[in-house]
């Protein structure tokens, strides 16, 4: 004890005040401000070092030995802060609470804002066309609750469900951060699996009583009622964690996180997680492929684009709404040249959910107020252009935009065009709107013309030629007489520094300037100042009414994209019903359509789904004839439609879908000591867990992953399952290289065949990628392997084998048919066997590659067929 004290005592009293605040936030990376730079110590230091490639010093800490530090200038904090916490860390911002130039001894120092990967506003740091998501998760017995929010935008959601639910909405929002409770990080591992930068709670925090309370005192009301979350209690545990973390990392500003969601589950498609990511909708599985969101997103706002992601993510599966957006769609797509003046005018509107958010927290700088007024303006002419339009959904919308009409007024009579970014730098209010400031600008603007006028009136009042005016920061304005002329000099200047060449004078009347003009500066910086935060309070008072703006704005722009998508690929508008079929013709895939070479058209193909006659399709043919493309586009046809797209179809008839399931390709998971086989079946059996009568199931090669036997069983077993569920009639494709399903189709009436077509061309393969009746009778994959570039000999030992095997529908064979299979298990010592081979193999090895002519060698040739014959 006596050593930890002494210690102490030995420690300088800046790192005694560093080691206070960094016990407070021990969890955190600590940028300490010392002066004009942020320093960082100790571990944190090599920490930082290593992000930001900077230097790592050591500094005296007393006789406490020495202590590692690297630090970086205060105004470099916008490229710096980005990088740590890119790089998963949590950033304490510890600044000077008060002016050290009026302070003895240590400065007052307090961390004023915590950043975390799920928490920030530094446009460095989120990505404009994504949210910035800070999920809260509460682990019960069964079910779990679960909260978002994007402190950037203000957006605050939640709901609760069974763990795959769970799972699926942190896949589709992909959250910067999670948090959770202390006693749950068994689960939450388990749960979130290394996929997400996580911190976890104290438990008291994650109780009902707490966080119902936290809830109604922020949003001012009695109960929750009004948001629809009174109920779920879940929820709103997660939710008030989520606003004890807001205080625990210092941002106490949050006027901007006007109202809570729920994520209504009932509303939209459930996309498990498995079906999100083997449709690509939102990222590729693979390094520079194109998932489907590149293609509809055409979007010209970060409003736009970040709306995009959910709708892509939770499409509907009500009718109205889906018909709603169809037809603003329609018109767009009918009147383009409304289309492209609202465009026009889009192109022109900033982040207005992050730039008002920016107001509401006092963090808006004048540059970003000037884009906030650039931005107002330009939905004048969205507005009126909605108005005027014949589409009653647009017209709605136009109704729901404010003009904000006093705020925009205000800006632009008030904030200079061209405003810096700091307020400190002056030159932010327009002339004319203070006379005070006015007048101390004219006196500092004047001040060069004064100092001129001033050295020519005492030029000819001393006679010294070289005499000059000038300033520097210890001595203010000054008289710089060289001392050829000092003889000259007036008694009643006072000398204030003597040079090696030159003395340097000050006069009353310079003194008397110098006050005035460093007063005016300090006065105009001072008025500028109040002027600016005054109009930073004016506009937090349209805080809910310009998010509301952005959404309306977000909503035009996404569907103003799927009518340019649709106009430049050739899509359809699909007829969306309360039906159980599902009828598409000439059906393409919106990503491969649009990677195929110049001049190659995609072979589009016909799907029929219902409850009554065709409810499963087996899809056979060989492998790279296109069968997986299939069952991909007719998924992500549907979701197009009914997240309000047209579709790449000629017609499209869609019985609206609640769920898609998708079980396609499968790759090893072994670091979790999972095979192929077993992913596979760990998919299959949440979908058959999860059916209902509107269930739209894709299955592509079910049970490859173990024997043949097995296999053929198992998907055969599956077949039938899904035709004969006593509840639910789930649509389904099947592609399968299992020949043998299609006598399915003989013994069950919904099971229909088909096979994708292949054209044989003497040994050759040619794949002509349509879909037609009836199954094929085998899958060409040794033609595959050929064009793959197998070796020659092991392709035609293949074809050997699998003629033998066929000749007896030999894939149930028996064992004694295995055993007359012809034997390949000798070397290829041919040469050994026979003597005129022998002989023939010496010709061969006399003979030079390198030297022969064409001529020499047909006649070689021949000399060795000759010998082989005799």
């Amino acid at each position: 004890m006596a050593k930890v004290k002494d210690k102490e005592v030995k420690e300088t009293p800046l790192m005694k005040q560093y080691n206070a605040i960094k016990a407070k936030h021990p969890g955190a990376l600590l940028l300490f401000r010392v002066g004009d730079f942020y320093e960082t110590f100790g571990e944190d230091a090599v920490k930082a070092s290593k992000v930001l490639d900077i230097v790592l010093t050591k500094r005296a800490n007393g006789a406490a030995s020495h202590i590692e530090l690297a630090g970086f200038p205060h105004h470099s904090l916008d490229t710096y802060l980005p990088k740590l916490v890119r790089a998963g860390n949590r950033v304490a911002i510890c600044d000077q609470l008060e002016d050290p130039k009026e302070v003895k001894g240590i400065v007052k120092r307090g961390v004023t804002e915590l950043v975390t990967p799920g928490l920030s506003f530094n446009d460095n740091v989120l990505d404009k066309k994504r949210n910035n998501y800070l999920a809260s998760i509460f682990f019960n017995k069964e079910n779990l609750g679960i909260s978002f929010l994007d402190l950037s935008t203000g957006e605050f959601m939640c709901s609760e469900g069974n763990q795959s639910y769970i799972e699926k909405l942190l896949q589709s929002f992909s959250p910067s951060e999670v948090i959770y409770s202390k006693t749950a990080k068994q689960r939450a591992q388990e749960t979130l699996k290394d996929q997400f930068t996580t911190f976890h709670c104290e438990d008291w925090v994650f109780q009902y009583d707490y966080a119902y309370e936290k809830l109604t005192n922020h949003f001012s009301t009695n109960n929750l009622k009004g948001f629809g979350i009174e109920t779920m209690e879940l929820g709103i545990i997660a939710a008030g964690a989520i606003l004890f973390y807001l205080e625990e990392t210092e941002h106490k500003e949050v006027k901007h996180i006007a109202s809570i969601s729920r994520i209504a589950e009932e509303k939209f498609v459930w996309l498990d997680k498995f079906t999100i990511r083997n449709l690509e909708l939102v990222y590729s599985n693979l390094d520079g492929g194109i998932p489907l969101i590149n293609i509809l997103d055409q979007t010209v706002t970060p409003m736009g684009s970040r709306m995009m992601k959910k709708w892509m993510v939770l499409p509907l599966k009500e009718k109205d709404p889906i018909e709603e957006r169809l037809k603003v769609v329609e018109f767009f797509f009918e009147s383009q040249e409304v289309g492209h003046e609202i465009l026009f005018h889009l192109k022109h509107i900033g982040d207005l959910e992050r730039l008002i958010s920016k107001v509401a927290v006092g963090r808006i700088n004048p540059r970003e107020m000037n884009q906030l007024k650039k931005s107002l303006k330009s939905t004048l002419p969205i507005k009126n252009l909605l108005k005027n339009s014949s589409s009653d959904s647009l017209r709605k919308l136009s109704d729901q935009i404010n003009p904000c009409a006093f705020l925009l007024e205000k800006i632009e009579k008030e904030l200079q065009e061209d405003a810096p970014m700091l307020v400190h730098q002056g030159g932010i209010i327009k002339d004319g709107v203070d006379p005070d400031l006015d007048e101390y600008r004219g006196l500092a603007n004047s001040g060069k013309d004064y100092l001129i006028a001033l050295q020519q009136r005492e030029i000819q009042h001393t006679g010294i030629s070289s005499l000059k005016v000038a300033f520097n920061k210890v001595f203010g304005y000054y008289l710089e007489v060289t001392n050829a002329h000092k003889e000259k000099v007036p008694q009643e200047w006072i000398r204030k520094q003597t040079l090696v060449n030159a003395e340097r004078y000050i006069t009353p009347e310079l003194k008397e300037y110098e006050e005035k003009i460093l007063n005016a500066e300090e006065r105009m910086v001072s008025i500028e100042q109040k002027y600016f935060s005054a109009l930073v309070q004016d506009a937090s008072e349209y805080v809910t009414q310009i998010q509301q703006n952005a959404r309306i704005l977000a909503t035009v722009d996404c569907l103003l994209s799927f009518s340019r998508v649709a106009k430049s690929n050739n899509y359809c508008k699909p007829k969306v019903s309360d039906t159980d079929s599902l009828e598409i013709k000439d059906g393409r895939h919106p990503v491969i359509e649009r990677q195929l070479p110049l001049g190659e058209e995609y072979v589009p193909n016909d799907v029929y789904l219902d409850n009554e006659s065709q409810q499963i399709i087996i899809i056979t043919g060989p492998n790279m004839a296109g069968k997986s493309a299939l069952l991909r586009q007719t998924a992500l046809i549907v979701l197009m439609a009914q997240m309000g797209s047209f579709v790449p179809a000629s017609y499209a008839r869609i019985g609206i879908i609640d769920k898609v399931f998708t079980r396609v390709g499968a790759s090893d998971n072994l670091s979790k000591g999972e095979s192929t086989f077993m992913v596979e079946m760990t998919e299959t059996a949440s979908i058959l867990n999860n059916l209902s009568d509107r269930s739209l199931v894709l299955m592509d090669e079910i049970g490859r992953g173990t024997s043949t036997y097995d296999g053929i069983s198992i998907a055969w077993s599956i077949v039938e399952f899904l035709h004969n569920h006593p509840k639910f009639r789930a649509k389904t494709l099947f592609a399968t290289h299992y020949h043998e399903l299609n006598q399915l189709a003989e013994d069950f009436p919904k099971i229909k065949n088909y096979n994708v077509s292949v054209k044989e061309v003497g040994n050759k393969v040619i794949f002509l990628r349509k879909l037609k009746e009836g199954g094929s009778e085998h899958s060409f994959g040794i033609h595959v392997a050929q064009m793959a570039g197998m070796p020659n000999p092991i392709v035609l030992r293949a074809a050997e084998i699998m003629k033998h095997l066929e000749k007896d529908k030999a894939l149930s064979a028996s064992k004694d048919n295995l055993r007359e299979m012809p034997k390949n298990n000798f070397q290829l010592s041919l040469f050994d066997m026979d003597p005129k081979l022998k002989e023939a193999r010496e010709m061969i090895e006399k003979i030079d590659i390198n030297t022969i002519s064409p001529i020499e060698a047909l006649i070689k040739l021949n000399e060795i067929k000759k010998k082989l014959e005799n």
